[in-house]
Formats: C-alpha cells, structure tokens, sequence
C-alpha cells in the first residue's frame, strides 16, 4: 500500500505518476482512496473533480443579493466536501483551495499511520523539534497550496517565511498552517492534527484573524475528520473521510453551549500564577469531566464536536506563552467562534488580536460563553462578556 502513494501533491492526487488538468472550475485528478484495514487490496485508482466527485453546476440561483441569496442556503448532511463548498461560498477560488488542502490532510493521514517515531530528523527555526513525518506534512501541504493556483504566500510552523506559490494577489489567498500539531506525541498514538487558517489577497502579518475567509484543521485520530469554517455562512462543519477517499458532510455545529468539561493546558502555571491555580480550582471544585491529550487539536475539537466545555493554556511569570496566533490560535478562534463559541486572550477575542509578526504569542480559552466570561472574570478581575450575560 505504501507504494502506492508518493510524497509529491497533485490537487486531488497523491499516487505515483499521477495524472491531473486544470480546468476553469473544477481540477481533474487521480485519486488514491483510503480502503478498510479489512480490504487486503493495494490502493486503487479512481477518477475525480476536486476531491472525489465532479463540482456540479448547482441550480441555486444567484439573486441580484448574493448575501441574501447565500442566507437561505443551508449545507446538508451527506453533502460532499463539494456540494457543501458550493453552498458556502460563491468563491470557487476559495473552495478550490479548500478542496486541494483536503487532498493534503487525506494523505497526511495515511503517512501518519504508517510513520516511524523512533528519532527526528531536525529542529525548526523556533527551536521546536521535528518529527520526519512534521516535515513531510510540511512539504504535502506547501504542494497542495501550489497545485491550487490560486494561493499568493503562505508560511508555517516549520518555515515561517512567507513562500511565494505563484497565484494572484488580486482574488488569490495567504494561507498559514501547522502541519502536524501534536507531533510530539505520534509516537504515543495519541489523535493529532493540522491546523490553518487562510487569508485573503498577500498578507499574513498586519492582519486580525476576523481577517481570515476561511480555516480548518484536519483530525488523525481513530476517524480522520476535515473540520471547516467559512466566514459569512454559518456553523462549523465536520467532514469524515470515507473508504472511498471521498469527504463527506457528517456533523454542522452552531452552538457550543454549557458543560462540565475541561482541557487545561500549560497547568504547571499554576505554581507562580494564583489565578490560574483559582479557575483550576473551580474546575475541580465543580467536579467537571477532564479531558486533556496536550494536543490542541483533540482538545479544542472536543469542544466542537461535544459542543460544550472549555479549553484554556494561560502563561505565567516562569512559564511564558507558547502558542502562536497566525498558526494555530487565530484559525481555532475562528472555528470556535463561527460554531457560536467565544475565545479569549484575557481581554478581547483572539480574532481581534493584531498579528504583527508570525510569531506573536499568546495565551487563550476556548468555549462557552459563560466560561469565557468565568476565565476573564477570574484571571483579570472583570470581563468584556459580563454586561450582558445574565447570572
């Protein structure tokens, strides 16, 4: 099996001596469907547009309101990752793009199963040890952005200078990614993930992730999901990879409500952050459910998919802020927020958070509205939410 795919990115193909022709709307690609374990068979071959079935030419008509027109649209379950993109977006660019990524992540997901964890292979600019398979997933998701045409820059984790992948500025997209968040625990088979956010024309830094048009992240987990949030359509939309290869359209969340779950991170600030320890506290005290991995992806996702609970990393005075806002904090609070949750840095919403440069840092909360409000109250003493929630 594992000769059948090759590293290289064709939009829609990952085998070897793939076959692929752009066309105006739609890519026309090879496909190497994932199969059940049970299947003994090699990866077989099949034909696709996009990524499994041809983007049809759908009959919903365009009033001279496109907003108005796109408010009534609503994206069902069962869809393909196609039907729903033509429903989200009028922009086939964006979708394009989205379509390719999805490509990406379905073959990242067959190298994650099958990767050797023994050593790394090299350590990123920020110091961050790399995993073979974290710069693989780097080089798949690069190529994927290329293929798409229609992508300006994009950088990531791994290589946080902006890369040129030759689409337009005017209608094309910036894009910015995690490829493997969780790497580090692979090898322990826990769930990880890639995480990215997209942007509009070429810019990446000078921006707030309310900027973003779209971001997603994709889940390795016992299922592989693709989880979406186009900006302007409601909810966030769940896809899971069927044994065909293709996506489909299996859960919409639109509200994150309350619930008795926690995922804190970074609690050994605690030691030297009093507040911290006090929200730990209430946590406990309140006898919520704990439900932490160390991989953000798990523990945000779990928030959409249960659609309660929290999830929290807060800094300190000896332990200093890890996440990055471009590559991971901006494009969760976007699919956090858009699922009808709240996000947090302490005072404003990540997605109002400037980024200034690619790698600002900074704490977060994800979850209801009441615990955003409840991590801001205790940390700082009031919140932004408090005026007009009800007690």
């Amino acid at each position: 099996m594992a000769a059948a795919l090759s590293s290289s990115v064709s939009c829609g193909s990952f085998v070897a001596a793939p076959t692929a022709s752009l066309k105006k709307d739609a890519v026309t690609v090879g496909v190497a469907p994932l199969v059940a374990p049970a299947v003994g068979k090699s990866l077989s071959v099949c034909k696709s547009s996009l990524a499994g079935q041809a983007l049809k030419s759908r009959a919903v008509a365009v009033s001279s309101s496109k907003t108005a027109s796109r408010a009534v649209v609503k994206a069902e379950i069962g869809d393909s990752l196609e039907e729903f993109l033509a429903k989200a977006t009028p922009d086939k660019g964006l979708a394009r793009l989205l379509v390719c990524m999805g490509e990406a992540l379905r073959t990242i997901a067959f190298k994650v199963r099958t990767a050797s964890c023994s050593a790394t292979s090299c350590v990123n600019t920020f110091g961050d040890e790399q995993l073979a398979v974290d710069v693989l997933a780097d080089k798949l998701l690069f190529e994927a952005l290329r293929f798409s045409h229609v992508c300006k820059y994009a950088c990531s984790e791994e290589q946080p200078d902006l890369l040129d992948m030759g689409g337009p500025v005017e209608g094309g997209f910036s894009v910015a990614f995690d490829p493997l968040d969780g790497s580090s625990i692979v090898d322990t088979n826990f769930t990880v993930g890639t995480i990215f956010g997209v942007w509009p024309g070429d810019k990446l830094t000078g921006v707030t992730g309310r900027d973003q048009v779209a971001s997603a992240m994709g889940v390795y987990g016992p299922r592989t999901t693709y989880i979406i949030a186009v900006n302007g359509f409601p909810g966030t939309h769940e896809f899971l990879l069927m044994d065909d290869g293709k996506w489909m359209h299996v859960k919409e969340t639109t509200t994150i409500g309350e619930g008795k779950l926690y995922a804190p991170g970074n609690l050994r600030a605690t030691f030297d952050n009093p507040e911290y320890e006090k929200l730990i506290n209430h946590y406990v005290g309140e006898q919520y459910t704990l439900r932490y991995t160390g991989g953000m992806v798990p523990d945000v996702g779990q928030i959409l998919i249960k659609e309660k609970g929290v999830f929290t990393n807060v800094t300190s005075p000896s332990t200093k802020a890890k996440l990055r806002l471009l590559f991971e904090v901006a494009p969760l609070g976007l699919l956090i927020e858009n699922a009808g949750g709240y996000s947090s840095d302490g005072f404003i919403s990540v997605l109002d958070k400037p980024i200034t440069n690619t790698d600002v840092r900074t704490q977060v909360c994800y979850g209801s509205r009441k615990e955003v409000q409840r991590f801001e109250e205790t940390l700082y003493g009031k919140s932004r939410l408090s005026a007009s929630v009800s007690a």
